[in-house]
């Protein structure tokens, strides 16, 4: 289900969202590393809840678009790269951005809810997770259908949150904000109808 056969032509064809949240987030990561207008672009756009808190609610979007280091967007963009497209592909595009960009916003506004101040943070992981937790709701609603799929998602959504724990300087609000708004969301889209209606549109192949 997360093995990627697909060549570079046919991922980006297929998974055309994943791919641009893919390609933004690193294109921005590269240019934080540009001397200067890096670090401003940088502090301009991370989330920090005394900011946000006076006004700059950009903060809340722009900080999912900036990481802190190479391996936390390598580890960020390769998760996305993996478990994104098959989310992507059951609940179509549109659905995919509300689940990615609401479990991040509401990851920060978790953070916001719980840390003091001057708490800054950075990174996608609040939407990640989201798309775990909306993998959650799929296996919930096709667990006797299915239970292969619930072998695969829960053991990785159990392993996601005992790193969450386990990992220093992670935060920890952004990451269970992000799943539970991504179940939520799932819970409301992969209903039986809703499946059963996207069951019967045409499959697009590319050869």
């Amino acid at each position: 289900m997360f093995i990627r056969r697909e060549n570079f032509k046919q991922y980006i064809t297929l998974y055309p969202v994943v791919s641009s949240i893919i390609a933004i987030n690193l294109i921005v990561f590269v240019l934080t590393l540009i001397p200067g207008f890096g670090e401003e672009l940088l502090y301009a756009g991370m989330s920090v809840n005394g900011l946000i808190a006076a006004g700059e609610w950009w903060r809340i979007i722009t900080s999912m678009f900036l990481h802190a280091g190479f391996m936390h967007v390598l580890f960020n963009m390769f998760s996305l790269f993996l478990f994104g497209p098959e989310l992507e592909k059951i609940a179509g595009k549109m659905r995919f951005l509300t689940i990615y960009f609401l479990a991040g916003i509401f990851g920060v506004a978790a953070t916001y809810a719980t840390q003091d101040a001057y708490y800054a943070s950075v990174g996608a992981s609040g939407a990640l997770y989201g798309i775990f937790g909306a993998f959650g709701a799929l296996v919930y609603y096709t667990r006797h259908l299915f239970p292969q799929l619930r072998q695969i998602i829960l053991p990785l959504i159990v392993i996601s949150i005992i790193m969450t724990f386990l990992t220093p300087n992670i935060n920890i609000a952004a990451h269970l904000g992000g799943l539970v708004t991504g179940f939520i969301l799932g819970v409301v889209y992969f209903n039986p109808k809703n499946m059963g209606r996207w069951r019967k549109q045409p499959i697009r192949r590319v050869k």
